[in-house]
């Protein structure tokens, strides 16, 4: 428990009713108030002093009412109040014990006026005072060190205040540009993580149309001459497009903010260990020759790269059934210590005339950026002999680390 002044909590919301208030009502009360203890000691006089008149009275006046003006026009109501002091002082000899009226118009230039300002006015006051003091007979030299001094204090209060709140606004302004930086932050996430569900959704669903726009052309040519086989195109239908819905929910999950509720939790996305399932789906359903090779010792890629891996596979096989027309397609995993290399390579036709790098197509463009989002590279294009070839490196995590800065 933090230890608190006894004076916080009671002063907590007088403080908070100030700082909302109009700036002229408090100027205006703060008048009221310097008036009021001006004129103290023309009421209640000293022995010996000069009884209370309507000319002192109306000097006293004239340190106090231009109080009201204070913040709107601080070094207009300063001058007006080192006029009217030193000639309350001078009319009601001897001189008032405290200059409220100046310690208020002090604290204030310290606190709101330009620099010049300032330091013109502190010594006009400084000196002022030495020279009214002197007027007084019999002065005390401790009278020039307290009055001297309380001027000092006064203004030294207004520039802690003008520091203070030159601090405050620095930090607000610092604490504003935080807040736009992770907006800013949040909205470039958010892009990202749209930009990752409508690939994923891209590969899924041109996956899985494609196959099934495979099986579909295929069943009515072989339902009377072999029902088998049909049956067997119509299955392959609906397993590609349950395969789907499957994965579709997975991914559109994220976009949802569900409570958490006793059941059974969502899939994780297919990564490497998948792939061979895949590749027989293609088979089965496609009619396409699909072989997985793997060279080198697996090692561990970080999740979402075996994410990517599978959707790079998925998308060049998905490629290879729509545009290629191949008999088969040969998918390659070559790993190295520093990552892993997909390769799909088909038999088709290869890339159209003229496109010798395959860059169109909105999937080859999501393999790219699947392969930069994860610090690697694709390079699409003609096989070495024919057909179409895909080539996408991964690097594993510390590799990939110094691959995104």
């Amino acid at each position: 428990m933090s230890a608190r002044s006894p004076l916080s909590s009671p002063l907590a919301p007088v403080l908070a009713r100030l700082r909302t208030a109009s700036p002229y009502a408090v100027d205006a009360a703060v008048a009221a108030l310097v008036l009021f203890a001006v004129s103290l000691q023309w009421l209640f006089p000293d022995e010996g002093d000069d009884p209370l008149s309507w000319r002192g009275w109306l000097l006293g006046a004239g340190t106090a009412v231009p109080l009201v003006w204070r913040r709107a026009a601080p070094f207009a109501t300063a001058c007006a109040v080192s006029v009217a002091t030193p000639a309350q002082a001078v009319h009601h000899a001897p001189p008032p014990d405290l200059m409220y009226g100046g310690f208020v118009v002090l604290y204030t230039l310290a606190a709101l006026a330009r620099p010049w300002q300032r330091r013109v006015m502190l010594a006009g006051w400084l000196v002022g005072v030495a020279a009214t003091i002197s007027h007084k007979e019999d002065a005390e030299p401790f009278e020039y060190a307290f009055q001297l001094l309380s001027i000092v204090c006064a203004y030294a209060l207004g520039s802690l205040t003008r520091t203070q709140r030159a601090y405050t606004a620095e930090l607000e302004d610092r604490a504003r540009h935080l807040e736009r930086e992770r907006a800013a932050d949040t909205a470039r996430a958010t892009a990202q993580e749209r930009a990752r569900i409508a690939r994923d959704m891209h590969d899924i669903l041109a996956h899985a149309v494609s196959l099934m726009v495979v099986q579909a052309e295929a069943g009515p040519v072989v339902v009377r001459s072999d029902p088998a086989r049909a049956e067997a195109a119509f299955d392959a239908i609906a397993t590609a497009g349950r395969d789907a819905m499957t994965q579709l929910r997975r991914i559109l999950g994220v976009l949802k903010e569900e409570e958490r509720e006793p059941g059974p939790r969502r899939l994780p996305q297919p990564g490497l260990t998948a792939l061979p399932g895949l590749v027989r789906r293609v088979g089965e359903s496609a009619g396409l020759r699909v072989e997985l090779r793997t060279t080198g010792e697996p090692g561990t890629l970080p999740p979402d790269t075996e994410v990517a891996a599978y959707r790079i596979v998925q998308e060049a096989l998905t490629n290879t059934v729509k545009h290629a027309y191949a008999s088969c397609a040969v998918v390659g995993l070559d790993w190295a210590e520093d990552g892993v290399t997909l390769t799909v390579t088909d038999d088709g036709r290869g890339p159209a005339p003229g496109d010798g790098t395959g860059g169109g197509g909105h999937g080859l463009i999501g393999i790219r950026e699947r392969a930069a989002a994860c610090g690697g590279e694709a390079v699409t294009g003609g096989g070495p002999d024919g057909g179409f070839r895909v080539v996408v490196r991964l690097p594993v995590a510390a590799v990939r680390r110094t691959a995104l800065g």
